[in-house]
């Protein structure tokens, strides 16, 4: 079973611990990137109502006409709305699954560098909705959080990694980074999925770590380990979904597996389903060296890979 993959870890005494419990710790979190490349985090200190606040503004947004939030419309990448039928997750492993059944507010890195031609790629400003104003305080006190968080995880896996703890820190001085607030429609809204069509469908994730904030449904997430095929992802209320991409699997030289997973369509039996999912993508600093790649050409190929015809 998935749940028997992916383990609770409790943050919260991990600074204090002694080396038997933190050798521990790791070699728990070394064993479940191997498998399934998923953990539930507890001890995470991310504030809960801050969570709450977010998905209820942003439902506002979401909740307005097509021609209110058209104005926002982006591609892939990009730093606004984005629509029905922008993405299709799948065509990151080369199946062309219809799009993905949700819509997105996506944010990213925008604090320059000095660098012109790297911050016009990666670190340009955001755009806040004027409907929803109080959105952006929200977002950005709960983006403070996380980089917090992915740099306490990122020093876990170091030392999971069998490597010192700043392993992968050192390369997150001013690393890109991005944010999505995904939207799940029910039935009631999307109508019938097509065949093959998920609210995402099958995929990895492109960076180092994933940090996921998700609601439970008969329509939630699912993943995938050769073991077990296709599994509910298990939840808990308090704990945040964490899971490593291609690009930690790359600099792992493959110890580690990028987890695998997809979102199930909206279900017939409950045709009102909705789900928000707050989604925090960490990377790395432009210009890494992955094992001879470089990070965010690398990233720039995966997300042009999966913009919806």
């Amino acid at each position: 079973m998935t749940r028997d993959r992916i383990p609770v870890i409790d943050l919260g005494p991990w600074l204090s611990a002694g080396p038997a419990a933190r050798a521990r710790l790791a070699a728990t979190v070394d064993e479940a990137l191997r498998t399934a490349g998923f953990l539930l985090v507890t001890g995470h200190g991310v504030d809960p109502g801050l969570r709450t606040e977010i998905r209820q503004l942003a439902r506002g947004f979401f909740r307005l006409p097509p021609t209110a939030k058209e104005p926002y419309a982006v591609q892939v990448g990009g730093r606004g709305w984005l629509g029905p039928g922008a993405e299709a997750n799948g065509y990151a492993e080369g199946t062309r699954t219809p799009p993905d059944l949700k819509e997105s507010l996506s944010f990213a890195a925008d604090g320059p560098t000095g660098d012109p031609a790297v911050d016009a790629e990666w670190f340009l400003p955001n755009t806040w909705p004027t409907e929803v104003p109080e959105l952006r305080h929200a977002v950005e006190a709960y983006l403070r959080q996380m980089r917090a968080l992915s740099d306490r995880l990122l020093a876990l896996l170091g030392v999971a990694l069998g490597e010192p703890e700043d392993f992968f820190t050192r390369h997150t001085a001013h690393p890109t980074w991005g944010f999505n607030i995904n939207w799940y429609p029910g039935r009631d809204t999307v109508g019938e999925p097509r065949p093959g069509q998920f609210r995402i469908g099958p995929h990895t994730d492109f960076g180092t770590v994933t940090v996921l904030d998700r609601q439970t449904g008969k329509g939630g997430l699912q993943v995938f380990t050769d073991e077990g095929g296709w599994e509910d992802a298990p939840y808990a209320p308090d704990a945040l979904t964490v899971n490593i991409g291609d690009l930690m699997a790359r600099w792992t030289d493959g110890r580690w597996c990028s987890g695998r997973h997809r979102v199930l369509p909206p279900p017939a039996d409950e045709p009102a389903e909705e789900l928000m999912s707050l989604v925090y993508f960490y990377e790395c600093d432009p210009g890494t060296d992955v094992r001879g790649t470089d990070s965010h050409t690398y990233l720039r190929a995966k997300l042009d890979a999966i913009t919806a015809d």
